[in-house]
């Protein structure tokens, strides 16, 4: 028992070191591209805002309401779209992503027909904002905005649970967007568009 142990021990520290520091590498690349837009305020504000429009009741504040998140989401697309170039120039072998649920070191050298492009994951969630964005908000009734919103949100949900994936695993982004969002990955899915839920799961795959 205590030869295994005098073995195990190591093995699990070195596992534990390696993981954190290739997670550590993929946050700082990520950072280091998404840092120079706004996209993480612009996705906060659209988040918040659809909110307050849908509860709020007096008609000409709620118009004003929906004509300030259409800007946002025109502003967000526009970032959104220059961030996907931007990465598009990032070297091909950093940009895969494990499909395998848990963090493995050097998962993507040592199994890499289990990996898809993140690059081809963020156009694909590109071309999603940019049919939403289409449709403008005040061509919609209640319900339709309320829908419209509906799958906006899923969206930006599926694209924060993209990046963390990338810069952590799988089952750590569903985590996250459970704690922090109260929705798990399979209700995501479901809630996006049905051409974006076609073309992501054709690249990435799709776990419940």
């Amino acid at each position: 028992m205590m030869e295994i142990l005098l073995v195990a021990v190591p093995l699990v520290v070195i596992w534990t070191w390696a993981v954190r520091v290739e997670q550590a590498q993929r946050v700082a690349l990520l950072a280091s591209h998404l840092g120079r837009y706004r996209i993480e305020k612009l996705m906060e504000a659209l988040s918040e805002g659809y909110l307050r429009a849908l509860a709020e009741k007096d008609a000409e504040r709620q118009h004003a309401l929906w004509s300030t998140l259409s800007l946002t989401e025109a502003n967000l697309l526009d970032e959104f779209n220059r961030f996907v170039i931007d990465m598009a120039g990032v070297w091909p072998e950093k940009a895969l992503v494990s499909r395998i649920p848990q963090a493995v070191p050097r998962a993507t050298l040592l199994f890499p027909q289990a990996t898809f492009d993140l690059r081809k994951v963020l156009a694909i969630h590109a071309k999603a904002l940019d049919r939403l964005v289409a449709r403008p908000v005040g061509d919609e009734n209640p319900q339709g905005r309320r829908d419209r919103a509906f799958t906006f949100t899923a969206e930006l949900l599926l694209i924060q649970h993209t990046c963390l994936w990338f810069c952590r695993s799988q089952t750590s982004a569903s985590a996250r967007l459970m704690a922090r969002h109260r929705s798990s990955y399979a209700q995501v899915l479901a809630a996006v568009a049905h051409q974006t839920r076609a073309d992501y799961c054709a690249l990435v795959g799709c776990r419940g």
